[in-house]
């Protein structure tokens, strides 16, 4: 099972559409992205509304509250496809319900007047739905079922948005893929390089005493509901032992 991602640059995505399939001619109408570098959170976003020159299905404008109206002064795709296509090119895609996103996606590349190669010829895909599936084999694995059951917040999602549900999968995926294991492994990897490099520098020993400052019971308890998060996902809090 697929832990972490070679790749330093992870770009998580999140569509929203005028329906369930693009062969019955179903369009994007919002793209939403956030950038992660060595599984740190950079900023870095892509987001933009699209109008899809079709009529949004009843159905789906009550999932994301998008509305026909609201995309008539939008770009079409061909606006924004060579923005999009620099902003993830390189990168791994995390997606949760990969095929979804990625078959709509293609279509709208094959729709060009310049057709595009396949999203996949750009970048490498990893799909958290596939993935909590196996790590937690026989539970609900919805976006929201994976905020529950590991502590992310998502109040806000009243309603699907394309931004916002990347904001929280990239939560969700750090998370799930490691969460804490990346701090301590970032720590071996620096320790590693200062030393080989000599960049260690002794303390001198008669250094004053270093002032203690003890925490007040709100952040005491703060800190164990965090531990207990991390041990519900499957993490092992060295602080527990």
């Amino acid at each position: 099972m697929k832990m972490r991602s070679a790749n330093p640059r992870i770009v998580v995505l999140d569509t929203e559409t005028t329906g369930l399939s693009p062969e019955q001619g179903h369009r994007v109408i919002e793209i939403g992205c956030v950038e992660l570098v060595n599984r740190r959170l950079t900023g870095n976003r892509f987001h933009v509304y699209i109008n899809p020159e079709r009529v949004i299905d009843a159905g789906a404008i009550e999932v994301h509250g998008i509305t026909n109206e609201f995309l008539e002064d939008k770009p079409r795709f061909a606006g924004i496809a060579e923005d999009f296509l620099a902003f993830v090119q390189g990168a791994e895609l995390v997606i949760h319900n990969a095929p979804f996103d990625v078959g709509f996606i293609n279509h709208e590349f094959a729709l060009l007047d310049d057709p595009l190669a396949p999203i996949t010829q750009y970048c490498q895909v990893f799909d958290t739905l596939a993935f909590a599936r196996q790590k937690h084999p026989g539970q609900r694995n919805s976006l929201d079922a994976l905020c529950k059951r590991y502590g992310v917040d998502n109040s806000q999602r009243e309603l699907h948005g394309a931004l916002l549900d990347a904001e929280i999968l990239a939560d969700v995926y750090l998370l799930m893929t490691g969460g804490q294991f990346s701090l301590l492994d970032e720590a071996s990897e620096v320790q590693a390089t200062t030393v080989e490099s000599g960049l260690v520098q002794r303390i001198a020993s008669d250094r004053p005493r270093l002032k203690v400052i003890a925490c007040g019971p709100e952040e005491l308890e703060a800190h164990q509901q965090r531990l207990a998060a991390i041990e519900k996902a499957g993490g092992v809090c060295l602080w527990n032992r």
